[in-house]
């Protein structure tokens, strides 16, 4: 009759005894089968336990501790040379911190190109209000985000409305300032 046998590794090997022939097809499935349910918590017992490579790094601040995600976030930006991307990013999130709550709420950042920063007002008067101060914002936005991210600021009106309706369209005086 076969006999199971554990080696050293956790690993079954099948013994036969003299008396019994090699057993072969379904037998030999059977007698491993047997062998591997035969005592598994004898098997998960002699097997080495595998021990991660490290382990407790020790106090003070090592490569393999956790990172703030901030810094890690830093650090892909400076490795990549993504920073006059990220700083102009930045105008567009965070602008009512940068030029103030009271001034952000009557103007938005349109678009930044080359350098130049287009600013759109809600009325005419505070267009004008923002072409005064165009020197503190260009100041107020060097301070936070450097010296090359805007060069220059153009600062518009609203937007007029259209009093286009349908498709047939007769030429009038144009557009009048007439909301602001």
């Amino acid at each position: 009759m076969a006999r199971a046998l554990m080696s050293r590794r956790g690993r079954c090997a099948v013994s036969v005894e003299k008396s019994d022939p090699q057993p072969s097809g379904p037998a030999l499935v059977r007698a491993v089968l047997d062998a591997a349910r035969s005592n598994p918590k004898q098997r998960v017992a002699t097997q080495k336990v595998r021990r991660r490579r490290g382990g407790y790094s020790g106090p003070g601040a090592d490569a393999r501790d956790p990172q703030a995600f901030g810094t890690m976030i830093a650090r892909l930006v400076d490795e990549r040379g993504w920073q006059k991307p990220a700083a102009e990013g930045t105008l567009f999130g965070a602008w009512a911190r940068i030029v103030g709550p009271d001034i952000a709420a009557k103007c938005r950042p349109v678009v930044l190109r080359d350098g130049e920063l287009t600013v759109e007002a809600v009325s005419t008067a505070w267009a004008t209000q923002l072409r005064l101060f165009t020197k503190m914002l260009l100041a107020k936005i060097a301070r936070e985000l450097g010296d090359q991210v805007v060069t220059r600021i153009r600062v518009h009106g609203p937007a007029a409305p259209s009093w286009r309706k349908g498709r047939l369209v007769v030429q009038g005086r144009g557009p009048r300032d007439t909301y602001g």
